[in-house]
């Protein structure tokens, strides 16, 4: 092979790794914008529905709950409050959210899952610190799925104007989290025992029954005769003797 047709061969290689490379930036990009385009159409109302069907059936409790959520307080910019909420939205359906196995609850949260790693591929990923803008809450089981629920109905309604919206760049937002440090944890009043409730009563009642006992015994005490000593005790020279021998010295 001659050096000219070695170079003439040499522009063509290079033509084609760069119409390869254009390709497959154009396929890739398609991929990306049609799933993109997917993601508006993705959560349903039936998925909403799924959520308010847990939310009423919950038990009426004044139990509480630790679990950790995004502190809205902290994270007011609401697109970078739901990238940070849809991550641990996924995290508490998986240790926090359990129920029987196959029963309605069960299932519905096995296709919330479900919808939450299709969902993944909306929500660019950002370089974040992964305690930044979360706090613990102390809340019952209902206020959760509540914060769950405006998850993604507020992802829907955002996804439905703009395809793209969660494609913003959150790290100055985590930021600013991270350098306000954690937020102090409210006082959560803590319930009462039963224990508590009956000491003050078993207290009343123990002092009333020792003042009946103690009347009871003073009463006692005025009410018993006083003891008197028989004629024969009598020391000799009493009245009561001297009375007896007057009698005895009478005449017939």
């Amino acid at each position: 092979m001659t050096a000219r047709g070695a170079a003439g061969r040499c522009p063509l290689t290079t033509w084609l790794g760069l119409w390869l490379l254009l390709v497959c930036l154009l396929v890739s990009g398609s991929i990306t914008q049609e799933k993109m385009k997917h993601c508006s159409h993705m959560i349903g109302d039936g998925h909403l529905q799924l959520l308010q069907q847990l939310i009423d059936s919950q038990m009426e409790t004044s139990c509480l709950i630790d679990f950790e959520f995004v502190d809205q307080e902290q994270l007011k910019d609401p697109v970078c409050y739901l990238k940070k909420a849809f991550l641990l939205v996924q995290d508490r359906m998986d240790d926090t959210m359990r129920f029987k196995d196959n029963t309605s609850n069960a299932n519905a949260i096995v296709k919330l899952q479900e919808l939450s790693v299709r969902l993944q591929d909306c929500f660019p990923m950002d370089y974040e610190e992964d305690k930044a803008c979360v706090r613990t809450f102390h809340e019952k089981p209902l206020q959760l799925l509540e914060k769950i629920k405006n998850v993604f109905n507020e992802t829907k309604n955002l996804l439905k104007k703009d395809q793209n919206i969660f494609s913003k760049n959150c790290n100055n937002s985590f930021a600013k989290c991270s350098s306000q440090g954690p937020v102090p944890q409210p006082l959560v009043p803590q319930p009462r025992g039963l224990v508590s409730h009956l000491v003050p009563g078993v207290i009343l009642v123990l002092l009333a029954v020792g003042g009946l006992l103690f009347y009871s015994w003073r009463r006692r005490s005025h009410q018993e005769p006083q003891t008197v000593d028989s004629p024969m005790e009598q020391p000799e020279g009493s009245p009561l003797n001297q009375d007896e021998d007057r009698q005895v010295e009478l005449p017939v």
